[in-house]
This record gives structure tokens, C-alpha cells and sequence, in this order.
């Protein structure tokens, strides 16, 4: 079995994004610019934030970190994004999810135009998915491709499973392989016969959030596994969705939990800034 390396991956990638990021910088007088708006005080997500603005300095890439109380109300945060919205400094906008309840999660989204939704969570760039147009994609599923293009693992022509279908990962994964000419199957909580359709899979793509959900008599042999489920065993162990112990024996690539599919997503934030500010100079 080969294990597919993200972290290494996502290395060789940032690489790459910083010397877009000069050359842009060079070339207009200003740095690639990423706002990122965190709202309340959920722990996990402040660790992610720190992580991306961290990212950002490595990469070249300047950094507004926006930090709003738990309580802000709905009407100050959209105020907020709509500066962010109008600074010609900022390329590309992040609002980091989950947000506290009484705010309109989705109204907030909308209100962060497509040219600046470096996450390609908007209607405008869904639907540019949807239709196999250039647009910004979301960056999990994103990353996804990009390991398999540069493992050189065919994708046209494959049976691909996704299980999960999520608007985060699911859908677009799915979307993202059928414009790659794989014919794909979204399996969900609802799928009937899950282990054979599983079993099917040249690609399989577990996005469940359940830990080692998909057990080694769930793939085929050969498979291709992608791991994009980041959870705690009954040890507190890091795991993934994928019972990796169990099905790394029967299939031909892998991606491990950790160092798998999670560094490749902030590396595709990344790139994804970097392409919004380049379509600037255009």
C-alpha cells in the first residue's frame, strides 16, 4: 500500500503559493490579503483560525484577523463582512463555522461576494461547480484532487463512492469527481446496502465524522481509500473514518489520520487567496 502524504503535499504546495504571492506582491505593490472573521470563543476554532493566520505569514500572504464576542448581533457582523467586502485590500474573506446560534449563518455567507469566497461556500460558486465552470472551490474537497492528480491516480473513467454529503465536503467532492469523469455514487445515512455499495468503490471518499466507520470489509481490493474524518477513538486517539489497521491491507493508496486530507485544506485556502488576488490583475 502507498500512503498518500498531505502533509508533504501540502509543503510542496505552500511552496508554490508563496512564490505566487511574491510575484503578486512584486507586480502590484501590495500582499495577497485573507480577512478572516472569528465570532464567539469555541476553542476548536480558535485553534484553526491561529493556524490559518499562521499559514498566511508563512506563505507571504497578509492576514486582517477579525475576533467578535459571542453576543455580537447579526446586524454588526453583517456590517462587518460588508466592509471587508468593499476593501480592496482584502482578497479573499473567511467567517469561521460553526457560529453562535442566534446568527444567520447562511446570510452571512451570501453576504461575501463569489470573486472574494475563498472558501466556495456561495450559491454563485456552488453553481459554478455544479455546472463544471471555473469557479472557487471548497478547499477540503479541493485538496482532495489535488492529492490525487499529483499521486497520479486516474479518476476518469473510475466508479467513485462518497460517503457523507455534507456542503462542506460531500456535495462538492462528489461534483468535483464526476466533472473529472469518474461516475460517482453519494451514500448517506439513509443508503440502503452501504457495505456493497462501498465495496464497488475505486475511490473511496469516507466524510462521516464518525470514527473508523468504514471497516476493511467495506473495501476493495486495489481501492483507492481517501480519509477525510478527523475523530477521537475510545482513547482519545486521533483517528479518522476509516478503520485504517483494517483496510490498509486490502487497498493500493491511503491517506492517513493525521497527515492526510487536513493539511491540504489550509493549503488550498491558501492557493485559492492567492488566485482570487491574481484574478485582480486581470
Amino acid at each position: 500500500m502507498t500512503v498518500i502524504d498531505g502533509k508533504a503535499t501540502a509543503a510542496t504546495i505552500r511552496a508554490e503559493v508563496k512564490e505566487r504571492a511574491a510575484a503578486f506582491e512584486e507586480k502590484c505593490g501590495k500582499k495577497a490579503g485573507l480577512a478572516v472573521v472569528l465570532i464567539g470563543n469555541d476553542p476548536a476554532s480558535q485553534i484553526y483560525v491561529r493556524n490559518k493566520i499562521r499559514a498566511c505569514e508563512e506563505a507571504g500572504v497578509r492576514s486582517f484577523a477579525h475576533f467578535l464576542p459571542e453576543e455580537t448581533p447579526q446586524r454588526d457582523a453583517l456590517a462587518l463582512i460588508e466592509a471587508l467586502a468593499a476593501d480592496p485590500s482584502v482578497h479573499g474573506i473567511l467567517v469561521q463555522l460553526p457560529l453562535p446560534r442566534h446568527l444567520d449563518a447562511m446570510a452571512l455567507l451570501a453576504a461575501i461576494p463569489a470573486e472574494k469566497d475563498v472558501d466556495g461556500f456561495s450559491a454563485e460558486n456552488i453553481g459554478k461547480l455544479a455546472k463544471n465552470e471555473r469557479g472557487t472551490v471548497a478547499c477540503t474537497p479541493l485538496g482532495v484532487m489535488e492529492l490525487l492528480r499529483r499521486y497520479h491516480i486516474p479518476v476518469a473513467g473510475k466508479r467513485a463512492v462518497v460517503v457523507g454529503r455534507s456542503n462542506i465536503v460531500g456535495r462538492p467532492m462528489a461534483m468535483l469527481l464526476l466533472n473529472a469523469d469518474a461516475t460517482v455514487t453519494i451514500c448517506h445515512s439513509k443508503t440502503q446496502n452501504l457495505k456493497e455499495i462501498c465495496r464497488e468503490a475505486d475511490i473511496l471518499v469516507a466524510a462521516v465524522g464518525k470514527p473508523k466507520f468504514i471497516t476493511g470489509d467495506m473495501v476493495k481490493e486495489g481501492a483507492v481509500v481517501i480519509d477525510v474524518g478527523m475523530n477521537r477513538d475510545e482513547n482519545g486517539k486521533l483517528c479518522g473514518d476509516v478503520d485504517y489497521e483494517g483496510a490498509s491491507a486490502k487497498v493500493a493508496y491511503m491517506t492517513p489520520v493525521p497527515g492526510g486530507v487536513g493539511p491540504m485544506t489550509i493549503a488550498m485556502l491558501l492557493q485559492n487567496t492567492v488566485e482570487a488576488a491574481e484574478r485582480t490583475l486581470s
